[in-house]
């Protein structure tokens, strides 16, 4: 394996230049609006209840279940800039929200404070040590009410490692290159993205890893974490049209209830 990655990568990697690199899944109103509809149907979702989008990023999905009437949102992600983005976003539309900056192992909300907890954009599998996302879960269970819902949208590793390539490119706009090298080593990905503009030179040469489940594996976590319930659909992508995504264009949503 040559690509090497730093174990806090995710601490500094969401920011402006995310919101550039990754802004075919991320910042598309069309892609966002087929995720919602998806969330609304798996779960039991009514105006009233109260929603936690958890590693929820720059709260693409809290807003847009906003604009759907649910009145109490919640966006909790460790990046304060992307947060502050939502809030900004949110305040443009008149949205009550709230908004917190932490760590999603030990948020430090109150027990059985939501009616869902939603783990949208491939949030899991950051963090090198596999209890990491084992903790995620059982933070989302704690801060459950009985009954409550958890749905999961992740990265489908076994349509990742059917079409692997170890290099993956392109542009946005005349001015921006996106070029991304791979490496593979049983179920985790090592990647190097470098980030360049015609006109100024690099902007960004990073390096992180992800860890991937399949249907099988992420069923065992929901269970392990004392889930019931337990769902995984897998094959789902918002993108219309075939491509290299950053493998965001093949999915699994894993969703399971709180006993």
């Amino acid at each position: 394996m040559s690509i090497k990655a730093d174990s806090d990568w995710w601490k500094t990697m969401f920011d402006d230049v995310y919101l550039l690199t990754d802004a075919r899944s991320v910042c598309d109103e069309d892609i966002t609006r087929r995720e919602v509809d998806l969330i609304c149907e798996l779960l039991p979702i009514h105006p009233e209840h109260k929603i936690l989008d958890l590693c929820g990023g720059h709260g693409r999905h809290s807003l847009a279940l906003c604009a759907r009437g649910i009145t109490n949102c919640t966006l909790f992600d460790y990046s304060q800039y992307l947060i502050d983005y939502a809030r900004t976003c949110a305040t443009e539309f008149n949205y009550r929200m709230n908004f917190i900056q932490g760590d999603a192992r030990s948020t430090g909300l109150p027990d059985e404070s939501f009616d869902h907890v939603l783990i949208m954009g491939n949030s899991l599998g950051y963090i090198p040590e596999p209890a990491a996302d084992r903790q995620i879960l059982t933070e989302a269970k704690r801060l459950l009410r009985p009954g409550g819902w958890l749905l999961i949208d992740i990265t489908d590793g076994a349509a990742v490692k059917d079409s692997f390539s170890p290099a993956a490119w392109h542009e946005i706009g005349t001015d921006i290159v996106v070029c991304r090298d791979r490496d593979l080593e049983e179920n985790t990905l090592y990647s190097r993205e470098m980030v360049v503009s015609k006109e100024k030179g690099l902007i960004r040469d990073c390096t992180y890893s992800i860890r991937l489940y399949e249907s099988q594996t992420i069923g065992a976590l929901f269970d392990e974490t004392g889930f019931r319930r337990v769902n995984v659909h897998t094959d789902f992508s918002p993108h219309q049209h075939t491509g290299d995504y950053g493998f965001m264009n093949r999915r699994m949503l894993g969703v399971g209830q709180k006993p």
